[in-house]
């Protein structure tokens, strides 16, 4: 396919407002125990985190660190102190929750019987108020809460989100019951006429309408929304707080949550602190956070969002420093910030029912995320530069571990962001191969995708429900899609898209009916926002969700600091071969000179060498 330089910005979608204030997740998602994945993509990556991702961190939380001996110390089997960071509770956390996932889908009595262990100790380190921070307890008994900074409720999100995972893969109460306990306990500390608190990492927002969920109790949906009001006001304090080059903003604490405009600070922090945000308004009428979160999405993905769908380019703050400034090699990208992207523009999405927010949640999903661990699942990326010298490489742990542990609790719930379900309506966001049961209001359904997707755009779904029934199945058309094919049947449907990105199939659905959806996928040459000044002269090169970027391995006997693409290059689609067997690569030609462009995701899997994704052009 010859190419005459297509150019789209990378900052991809530059939006009004469409308002979004819809007050509640009317669709809710299909949970990822009820999808079973199937693909040749997707398979292979849940694969690789059951056999391998989840013993590196089981390895090492149990084995090569203290983590999980500072809760055998709390619990008093144990003599000694806390050992290594005072937020390291949080990595066993996310790790349990990582094999609770994994339990649904890849039963493991084994590691089963290791999660009753581990919670028999975190019980037991538990204090009899409900207290529980093994750095405070073992080393700063009476400094409770007197350090905003220290995430002692970071830690406690942590824990409520791996005892609800625990507790709907086993149906055991063990770990929800201290759950429970931890999230009472803060109600007396904290609330209405009690003390003011201002979390320095967010996360406890978002968990505690996790276990409102779980339990019904709307006392933990009221806390967490009064926490989320206590920002803004000068509450806040701690060490990050007392630091001039940090301040508040730096823990989104400088303006009521209701009145943020701009994106500031920490990139994990602010992903967190927004998804929460969009939970709370989801359950209360609060147009006010729903005005907020389009705002500042805005400011996120039109003027500080890498092509990748990585954000946070500073690595002074792991976060945010001005708009468009968005350097290669010193990007930082953290993982868990991409991670955080998915999981709030899901909400978004949930908020409105604009594939808008699942152009940016799969870019970063299949960029971003992806490229922060190994194809075999045992090495661990914390920071994703867009190019490199070939001095940057995974490791297999980190003294700041939290990127390893949110990638073993993310990969198994990828099945979460596939469709959402109404009462009589059922919209498919991504495009993987599975086989799920639907309920919907008006009927039950089997529901099945095949499909080589995100490297061809075909796609065949089969839509069974349990008795003939009338819905709308909404597809989504993604942003980068400038054409489809639709058939139901075999019968060619002429449809368009709507402004919210779906194309709507509204009929009396059968057993047996069968609906083929076909996405042009063509090679993009693509051009940064000019604004961008690192990205002035050059091009990159994606193609359906996937960014590509070129590495030394695939370039022999060429000065790879020299190479360039321009307007008379020409690109085709070629099959993969050896560790990257089954993906794409694409082969550029210009003159006589050929390059090799292979998934920014899988990059540094094989030979180390330099990369990069952003290629001098020649016009």
């Amino acid at each position: 396919m010859r190419l005459s330089g297509i150019i789209i910005t990378v900052l991809i979608f530059t939006v009004g407002f469409l308002g979004t204030h819809a007050q509640n997740y009317s669709a809710k998602p299909v949970p990822f125990n009820k999808v079973k994945i199937t693909d040749s993509f997707w398979a292979p990556c849940l694969e690789a985190h059951a056999h391998t991702t989840l013993e590196t961190c089981i390895a090492q939380t149990q084995d090569s660190t203290e983590r999980i001996n500072n809760f055998a110390k709390a619990a008093g089997v144990m003599e000694g102190n806390h050992e290594g960071i005072y937020f390291d509770d949080s990595d066993v956390y996310k790790a349990m929750e990582g094999i609770a996932y994994s339990l649904i889908n890849n039963p493991d009595s084994k590691n089963e019987a290791l999660l009753d262990k581990w919670i028999d100790l975190i019980a037991k380190a538990q204090q009899p108020d409900g207290y529980l921070n093994t750095f405070y307890t073992l080393n700063h008994p009476t400094e409770r809460w007197t350090d905003m900074e220290k995430h002692e409720m970071y830690c406690g999100g942590h824990m409520i989100e791996a005892a609800v995972a625990h507790h709907k893969a086993t149906g055991k109460t063990s770990l929800l019951d201290v759950a429970t306990k931890f999230a009472d306990y803060l109600g007396t500390e904290f609330g209405p006429g009690k003390k003011h608190w201002v979390a320095g990492h967010e996360e406890i927002e978002l968990a505690l309408v996790k276990l409102y969920h779980e339990t019904g109790n709307k006392n933990y949906l009221d806390l967490s929304y009064w926490i989320l009001e206590e920002r803004g006001h000068g509450h806040g304090r701690g060490e990050i707080w007392d630091k001039e080059h940090w301040g508040a903003a730096y823990c989104q604490d400088d303006v009521p949550v209701s009145e943020i405009s701009d994106i500031k600070g920490h990139a994990v922090r602010a992903m967190y602190l927004f998804t929460g945000m969009a939970d709370v308004a989801a359950e209360k009428d609060l147009p006010g956070y729903v005005a907020a979160l389009e705002r500042v999405w805005d400011d996120v993905v039109n003027r500080n969002m890498y092509i990748t769908g990585g954000i946070g380019s500073s690595g002074a703050n792991e976060g945010f420093s001005k708009d468009y400034d968005l350097p290669n090699k010193t990007a930082y990208c953290e993982t868990c910030a991409s991670i955080g992207m998915v999981l709030w523009n899901n909400r978004m999405n949930l908020l409105s029912k604009d594939a808008k927010y699942v152009d940016v949640m799969e870019r970063a999903m299949y960029n971003g995320v992806l490229s922060g661990v190994s194809l075999d699942g045992d090495l661990f990326y914390y920071v994703n530069p867009l190019e490199s010298d070939g001095n940057h490489h995974r490791q297999r742990w980190f003294g700041c571990a939290c990127c390893p542990s949110n990638i073993s609790r993310f990969v198994p719930s990828v099945g979460n962001y596939i469709y959402l379900a109404g009462e009589n309506e059922l919209y498919v966001n991504l495009f993987m191969g599975n086989t799920t049961e639907i309920e919907l209001g008006v009927a039950k359904l089997q529901v099945s995708q095949k499909t080589a997707y995100p490297w061809d755009g075909e796609i065949v779904m089969k839509i069974d429900p349990e008795i003939p029934a009338e819905f709308a199945v909404n597809l989504r058309i993604p942003g980068w899609c400038k054409a489809f094919h639709l058939a139901v049947n075999g019968k060619q449907v002429e449809a368009e898209k709507s402004e919210k990105g779906y194309v709507a199939v509204n009929r009396k659905w059968k057993k047996g009916d069968k609906i083929s959806l076909d996405l042009d996928m063509p090679v993009e040459v693509v051009a940064a926002h000019p604004k961008v000044t690192e990205d002035i002269g050059k091009r990159a090169v994606q193609r359906g969700p996937v960014v590509f970027c070129l590495e030394q391995t695939d370039q022999k006997n060429i000065d790879f600091d020299a190479v360039a693409i321009g307007s008379n290059s020409t690109f085709k689609t070629k099959k993969a071969s050896g560790k990257l067997k089954g993906m794409t690569q694409i082969e550029s030609t210009t003159g006589t000179e050929k390059l090799i462009f292979s998934p920014y995701f899988s990059w540094n899997n094989r030979e180390p060498g330099k990369m990069k994704v952003w290629v001098n052009y020649n016009e």
